[in-house]
């Protein structure tokens, strides 16, 4: 039959060609019928899930931000060598220091810019004193002498070590620079041999400063007898 037949309208011919179709292809049919069953079935499926979601969540508070721990490590950063020193200068707390500790030392002991400094006390145990030098053990403060007078950079070195000492952490960081003379450098090596809370002190690591810098290994308070005075 053509579909041009005057006898059959447009509608009643596609229902016909529809009905041939599904006669010549039975199985078409059913996996159409199969195919929309299964994809109703996940949809009511993922509905019951969000519905049992939704219960189960029934009565629970979100977490306030201010409750959120910080878990961000804080490090120390380097102090101003001038602020220290008018520090030192108003409390005059390290006024017996300057009188214990001279300058001769490191005039008569010049250091190269480029020279590595080392030190340490006789009874120091060796592996202590590697992981110093390492630079594995964590420095507390640390301050920069650059730009300083001798005086501001004898008061800041003194205070940081106060400092170190009242807040009984062992270890800090000076840096005096490497400079033409070493000026700085020279000093710095020359009082921290003369201190008294001074265990060791080196040339701090490459990614620390190198030879620009020390670490200096400090006696802790409550071990130091001089603590409770």
């Amino acid at each position: 039959m053509s579909k041009h037949d005057s006898s059959l309208s447009k509608d009643q011919f596609n229902l016909l060609k529809a009905f041939k179709k599904q006669i010549s292809n039975p199985q078409s049919s059913a996996v159409a019928k199969q195919a929309e069953s299964k994809k109703t079935q996940v949809a009511v499926e993922e509905l019951e899930d969000t519905e049992l979601f939704k219960k189960a969540l029934v009565g629970v508070k979100p977490i306030a931000n201010d409750n959120i721990a910080n878990t961000k490590t804080t490090r120390s950063k380097k102090v101003d060598a001038q602020t220290l020193a008018k520090r030192a200068a108003a409390e005059g707390s390290a006024e017996q220091e300057h009188t214990e500790i001279s300058d001769t030392q490191a005039i008569l002991n010049p250091v190269a810019s480029q020279a590595a400094l080392s030190y340490r006390i006789a009874t120091l145990q060796h592996k202590v004193f590697e992981d110093l030098k390492a630079g594995k053990m964590r420095w507390f403060e640390a301050v920069d002498l650059h730009g300083c007078t001798v005086e501001q950079a004898r008061s800041a070195v003194l205070q940081i070590i106060q400092i170190a000492k009242d807040e009984n952490q062992n270890v800090i960081k000076i840096v005096h620079g490497k400079g033409p003379e070493a000026i700085l450098k020279t000093y710095v090596n020359g009082w921290l041999r003369q201190h008294r809370d001074v265990l060791a002190f080196v040339s701090a690591p490459e990614n620390q400063g190198g030879t620009g810098a020390v670490l200096v290994l400090l006696k802790r308070a409550e071990k130091n007898p001089k603590y409770n005075q």
